[in-house]
Formats: structure tokens, sequence, C-alpha cells
């Protein structure tokens, strides 16, 4: 394709982070297979010096992955470097992130030094990880608060040492779209040999705009963004894999795609939401219990009549059989008759408005009716009629 987005999964670095979410090597291989299988660029299988637990584990993807990148976070410190090419030196595909916080705040406040610092132990990082691999990574942490022109300096100093890919990391979830998109065109436009390494996007979810400003990012020039399944991460989570991907593929003027097969998303958010314990709350976009799901009348007769009515996507297309009509004191005849006809049973026009005011008796004692209340129901009222 002519724009294509690379998507790179941290789910199992940045997204095992949770508290309660950690995962033993027989998970972490699990979930890795099936990103393979998923069609994600880059797998971030850990922080190896961070545990030999996850030593062991960036090991083993490293082995089991065929074709994706694995890649493995470090600080810019020579002792992680080393530790992580250690660990990766199975993957056919092997990528060091290793990088440095570029804000006031983490300069002044978390590091203690100076700009100048920072940028020598910038260049010193990824001079370091060249050593080891031809694919260095370096982020430029709380980026989302830096100011682009020492940014932009950064970043310049990172690929003059040889970084092919630099991310931008909104590490707050403080951006707003317009401004990480500006932050994005800025270093597009400023960093010297900034063509010759793609721009990342790693966006948190704090104040919900995670999805959005990494979408303003790749309209802005960059060219991965980093994001989990899900949305899961640490304190508000980080950009879900699965929006982002269906964004482009709703938006064909954007231009831009990925590789991911999404008839596989549904099945990967099951799968990460079990191995790691954290549940999807039912209204998420795209992987939500209910996001294919109609309880309102007004809408379950629209969708009825014809999907497009209230779905932007087929339910096929996310790998979710159908869409739900649910039962409710909010739903009307035509969600009523399209249940009833799902159970093998067809009423006629005065039938179902017989039907229909006792299930509003129904529906007012419970949340949903389910089918097995419906032919309840049905067989009190329609015994003599209806073969159940």
């Amino acid at each position: 394709m002519d724009n294509r987005i690379h998507i790179f999964d941290t789910t199992l670095r940045d997204g095992e982070q949770v508290p309660g979410c950690r995962l033993d090597t027989k998970g972490k291989l699990l979930i890795a297979e099936q990103l393979e299988h998923l069609g994600v660029d880059i797998i971030e299988a850990g922080f190896p010096i961070s545990s030999p637990g996850d030593f062991e584990s960036v090991s083993e993807i490293s082995k089991l992955v065929k074709d994706t990148t694995v890649c493995g976070l470090t600080r810019a410190v020579q002792k992680d470097i080393e530790c992580a090419a250690e660990a990766l030196k199975h993957a056919k595909r092997p990528r060091i992130h290793t990088g440095i916080g570029t804000s006031n705040q983490h300069v002044f406040t978390k590091i203690k030094t100076t700009r100048e610092d920072i940028i020598a132990r910038s260049k010193q990082a990824v001079k370091w990880a060249k050593n080891f691999v031809d694919d260095v990574e370096f982020y430029a942490e709380d980026a989302g608060r830096t100011e682009n022109e020492f940014l932009a300096q950064v970043i310049e100093a990172a690929i003059s040492e040889g970084a092919t890919v630099v991310n931008i990391p909104d590490t707050t979830g403080y951006c707003l779209p317009e401004e990480y998109g500006a932050k994005i065109e800025y270093l597009m436009d400023n960093v010297k040999g900034i063509e010759n390494a793609v721009i990342s996007t790693h966006c948190h979810n704090d104040l919900g705009l995670a999805t959005a400003n990494s979408i303003a990012g790749i309209q802005n020039g960059a060219r991965q963004i980093e994001c989990t399944i899900n949305g899961i991460g640490e304190r508000a989570g980080n950009t879900s894999l699965e929006e982002v991907v269906m964004i482009m593929r709703k938006h064909n003027w954007m231009k831009s795609d990925t590789n991911i097969d999404a008839t596989r998303l549904n099945a990967m958010s099951r799968l990460v939401s079990e191995t790691m314990r954290m549940p999807v709350q039912p209204n998420k976009a795209i992987v939500g219990s209910n996001a294919f799901a109609h309880s309102s009348g007004i809408h379950q007769d629209g969708v009825i009549k014809n999907r497009d009515n209230y779905e932007i996507i087929d339910p096929a297309e996310v790998g979710v059989d159908e869409s739900s009509i649910v039962l409710t004191a909010r739903s009307g005849r035509a969600a009523l008759n399209y249940r009833v006809e799902k159970l093998n049973v067809n009423l006629s026009k005065d039938e179902l408005e017989k039907v229909y005011h006792e299930f509003l008796k129904v529906a007012d004692k419970h949340d949903v009716v389910d089918d097995k209340l419906l032919k309840g129901m049905l067989s009190e009222y329609l015994m003599t009629n209806v073969e159940m």
C-alpha cells in the first residue's frame, strides 16, 4: 500500500505494567504467537533487564516469532542495552528500544541534569544499541510536554547516530490532538535527516485522547503507532490497537492502512482479557460486548431494516458473528418480532400486537428478556398456535 502504517504492539510490555496483569513466559508466548497471526509489525516483548522472568520471555518470544520484529525496551544505560541485545540474539528481526526523558519536568526534577547532557546521553544510547542491532528505536520520554525546539534537537541527535525509528510519547496523556499533530509536523519540518527515520506515536489515555492523538500523529507524518490490545496499559491505558486500525479502515480518504487481519480482533481481545485478567468494559469501541448490541426500539428498527442505519462496521469485519438485538422495556414491535422469528415462530400482525403488550409487562420486571423468558411468554399466550 502507498501509505502503510506500522503497528507496534506493546501489550506485553506497557500493557503488562498494569497491576494484577503480570504474565508468565507461557502466557506471553501464547499472546505473542497470536499477535503475529493478527499481523502486527513489531511486538515489544518486554523490558529484559527488569527481571529474570522478563529476560526469559523476550528471549523465548525471539525464538518463537518467525517474521514479526521483536523489540526489547531499555533505558539509556549501557547495561540495559547489553541485556536487551542478549535477550534478542535469537530474533530474526531484533529491535532495541532505548531512550530518555526530554521534558523540563523530567530533565530537571527526575533526571536532575542539563539539556546538553540529555542530548549526549541520547546519542550514546543509540551508539551502544547500534553495536548490536541495525534497527534501533529511540524514545523521548514525555515528548508531549517537551518544547518542540529542544525535542527536535534530541531527535536529530538520535538520528545522526543511526536511530531508525524515533518515538514521540505523550507519556502523561496531556496533549490535545491539534497540539500533538503539530508537534509531529514540527519535527517533520525541522529535524535534519528525518527522512531517514520513521516517526512513531506512543500515546496514553489519561484524558481519553490516546486514539485521537495517534491518528493526529499519522495525519502529520508519523508512520508507526504504538498501541495495545483493548487499550490496556498503566493508569488509564494506551492507544487501542483495534480503534486505530478500524479508524483508518473506515476513513479511506486518509489513504492509510495496516497489515492487521481485523477478523481476528474480537478473538484477540478475548484472549488478552482472559489471560491478563483484565475485563473489557461493555461499551468499549470495536470489541466491547455492547459494541454491536442494540436495545433502543428506534435503533433496533433501523438496524433490522438496514444495518448501515446505525452500524458503520459490519460485525464480521472484526470477527463478531452478528449484531445483537437485545429485548428490554425500550424495545419495539420490530425487535420483538425479529427475536420471535429467530425462535422459528411466525406471528400474524394481530398476534404480534397481543404478544407485544404481554412482553412489555415482562420487560418491566426484567433488565433483559432473554430467549428463556421469551419462550415462556410465547408458550403461555400462544400455546395452541405456536410449535415450540
